[in-house]
């Protein structure tokens, strides 16, 4: 906003228009979403009452896969009621300052979660490459210190985010084409250079997501190692069996979030809008709501545990 002497204040607001070029279906949008939030609130508050409630899931897999449902449920919480308001009520004004809010805890809990899904891989390298000494290294004090740096990384790097859109002048429309407020969907509304926004934005993003995918994949070349050299076929297949959830982790959460990434800077003109904006609500949703089936139906202790806990036992 313009005010005199050239100078800017920021917008008192910015409207969140929702998806865009599918307004009058808002409604009819809003039952899958709707369907998957319930989903992953009951999925993922379960789990973790579950893995609480049980000391035969007190290990270190299991209690990396807690944190999972934690940050899971923190992030599509931060977004998801927002976005049905405006699928049902058209309530699409949120404060500027709010806005700078949900756009920190939306990045800060993707990167946390990123960095969630790396831990769960090195686990996943200490059990099998180290089996007899997994109990000694992976500690309750060591994966606490592990949890709470992948934490601190993931908000101690997304905290410039609100100050770099604050400093901005705002001269023109405070319509956003989304659900929710992105970094680079509300910085592309100023009418001054984004240029440190950018660069700042590409290097969180080498911090945190190429560095996950680089010892990520460096713990399965490992793992894809120490597997192949096993002698006994069941003992390779029960080897990597114990890897399939979170591989289906994995590509669940990457597979949208780089959709969503390279379409913000490459692919603006090419992907429709529409497009673009429901795979960015599904990058927020489609783990919360599938990594517990996941792990429910791929792990073994946990799928026993459920019954066990359904029948009363």
């Amino acid at each position: 906003m313009l005010v005199s002497n050239n100078s800017y204040v920021p917008p008192q607001f910015f409207i969140l228009n929702g998806i865009p070029g599918l307004e009058r279906v808002h409604v009819w949008l809003s039952l899958p979403f709707c369907t998957m939030y319930i989903i992953s609130l009951v999925g993922n508050l379960g789990l973790v009452y579950l893995i609480h409630h049980e000391e035969s899931l007190h290990r270190p897999m299991y209690l990396f896969l807690a944190m999972l449902s934690l940050i899971d449920l923190l992030t599509c919480t931060t977004t998801l009621p927002n976005a049905l308001c405006i699928f049902w009520f058209r309530l699409k004004e949120i404060d500027f300052n709010a806005c700078l809010v949900q756009m920190f805890f939306v990045h800060g809990f993707t990167g946390v979660e990123s960095g969630v899904l790396m831990l769960m891989a090195l686990d996943r390298y200490v059990a099998i490459c180290y089996p007899l000494r997994y109990a000694t290294i992976l500690t309750n004090p060591v994966i606490a210190k592990a949890g709470l740096a992948t934490f601190l990384r993931g908000v101690l790097l997304m905290i410039p985010f609100p100050f770099l859109v604050k400093r901005l002048p705002f001269c023109q429309s405070n319509v956003i084409s989304h659900t929710y407020c992105d970094h680079m969907s509300v910085v592309k509304l100023s009418c001054a250079s984004i240029k440190i926004n950018v660069i700042y934005g590409l290097l969180v993003a080498l911090l945190i997501g190429v560095f996950d995918i680089f010892c990520i994949s460096v713990s399965y070349t490992m793992i894809l190692r120490a597997v192949v050299s096993l002698s006994s076929t069941d003992a390779r297949q029960k080897a990597f069996g114990t890897c399939t959830a979170h591989i289906s982790a994995i590509i669940i959460t990457y597979v949208p979030a780089f959709f969503t990434f390279f379409t913000h800077r490459f692919g603006e003109h090419t992907i429709p809008p529409s497009l673009h904006i429901i795979v960015a609500n599904l990058y927020l949703l489609l783990p919360p709501t599938l990594n517990p089936i996941v792990y429910g139906v791929k792990t073994k202790q946990i799928r026993d545990n459920v019954i066990k806990l359904l029948r009363g036992e």
